[in-house]
């Protein structure tokens, strides 16, 4: 189990151990969720990683008149 403390400017610093093992890059989005007195640490999937996951979708959508050039 790693440990880290929270700075004077409430940073906290995720251990080297973990960000190798869960391949974390600066700048990557983390959610943080508060459940029954403790913290969950999400981490966020680019949008990218969202293409495809929906095969065979239809994409052709009728738009309202207004929304057509």
């Amino acid at each position: 189990m790693e440990t880290s403390k929270i700075s004077s400017k409430y940073q906290v610093v995720i251990p080297r151990r973990i960000r190798e093992q869960l391949n974390l890059k600066p700048g990557q989005k983390l959610v943080f969720i508060p459940y029954k007195g403790t913290v969950q640490l999400v981490v966020v999937p680019p949008i990218e990683a969202a293409r495809g996951i929906f095969p065979g979708l239809d994409t052709d959508v009728e738009r309202e008149d207004e929304d057509r050039v």
